[in-house]
């Protein structure tokens, strides 16, 4: 039987209820500790927040979520950790590494400049954070995440997806993803069942950043689940076409390979976005946007109480148990 390793023990996939696939409790790109001007908000500010965001999720039925930060992307393992046992709420935290423009490429490419092979190094911090726990924390990730460029995979990103697949095949674990601009998903799913993963225990994220039916559609018929998980962030692609690509995805029969989520930010370590800027987006872009406001849309576009509860109860729990999905016909 599958185990989910969450930051707070291990979890059936059956007890995960309903989830949101793709949030961040704590995000820092690399850079943020030497903008000592601009420190970002204290633990105990974030502290609150965090407990307010659960607090939140909870009043809508959510009792777990992943949070997909990986390794190098400012993630304190040990802060969610404390805010998920004191919440009493589920967090699932991932190994990996982000993608070559924002994530900590130099440190890896510095590794292999001074010798080594950069892929087995990874990999093994990678499975390390999977089975012993993240540094001595013995707090442990359950779920892998990588990442690629807009319109592009990198050779070092290439070499990220080779680690994560390594280590998704060491530990079982399963494995997420970010694209930019709806482009590169295809090739990601590609890339990684061809070093051995199998498609349904990946995650192409961010899949509703276009609204272009036919790449959705390779995603489907390619085996994967889809991540429609950025619903609130108008200002990437409006929640309208996410709406809308989504009812057409679930009237073809695909409402079973689709998880959701906004990909929100809760707390930043350093400023690294205007705060009035974050006030105006935070006003649609909350943990709770998906049940409050695009349920009701979905329901009105033909939509059936049994698809929503799909997308937030069971392709989650058929995701983390390893369950194939069926063919789909067309």
């Amino acid at each position: 039987m599958a185990v989910i390793q969450s930051v707070t023990g291990k979890l059936k996939p059956e007890k995960l209820g309903k989830t949101l696939m793709h949030e961040h409790v704590l995000v820092g790109y690399s850079g943020w500790d030497a903008d000592w001007v601009r420190p970002g908000r204290s633990k105990r500010e974030m502290r609150k927040i965090a407990a307010d965001k659960i607090a939140e999720m909870k009043d809508q039925g959510i009792k777990t979520m992943i949070d997909p930060c990986p390794s190098d992307l400012g993630r304190d393992i040990e802060f969610i950790a404390e805010v998920a046992s004191k919440a009493k709420f589920n967090i699932v935290a991932a190994t990996g590494l982000y993608h070559e423009h924002e994530g900590g490429s130099p440190h890896w490419k510095s590794r292999t400049a001074f010798g080594g092979p950069q892929e087995s190094f990874m990999a093994e911090m990678m499975i390390a954070e999977l089975t012993d726990g993240v540094g001595k924390s013995g707090i442990k990730a359950g779920i892998i995440k990588v990442a690629t460029s807009a319109g592009v995979i990198t050779d070092y990103e290439k070499t990220v997806l080779k680690a994560a697949a390594k280590a998704s095949i060491e530990t079982g674990a399963p494995i997420t993803t970010h694209t930019d601009r709806g482009t590169m998903g295809p090739e990601q799913l590609k890339f990684l069942t061809d070093q051995g993963v199998p498609p349904h225990r990946i995650i192409i994220g961010h899949s509703c950043g276009t609204s272009d039916h036919e790449y959705h559609m390779k995603l489907v018929h390619g085996g994967s689940y889809l991540g429609f998980d950025r619903f609130g962030l108008d200002i990437i692609h409006p929640d309208k076409e996410r709406v809308s690509s989504l009812l057409k995805l679930i009237k073809k029969g695909a409402g079973d390979r689709i998880v959701v989520s906004h990909d929100t930010v809760w707390c930043w370590r350093g400023q690294p976005i205007d705060q009035k800027v974050l006030d105006e987006i935070e006003k649609v872009w909350t943990p709770s946007h998906f049940t409050k406001r695009i349920v009701p849309q979905l329901l009105a576009g033909g939509a059936t109480q049994k698809d929503i509860d799909q997308l937030l109860i069971e392709n989650p729990r058929r995701f983390f148990a390893g369950d194939k999905l069926p063919a789909i016909a067309g």
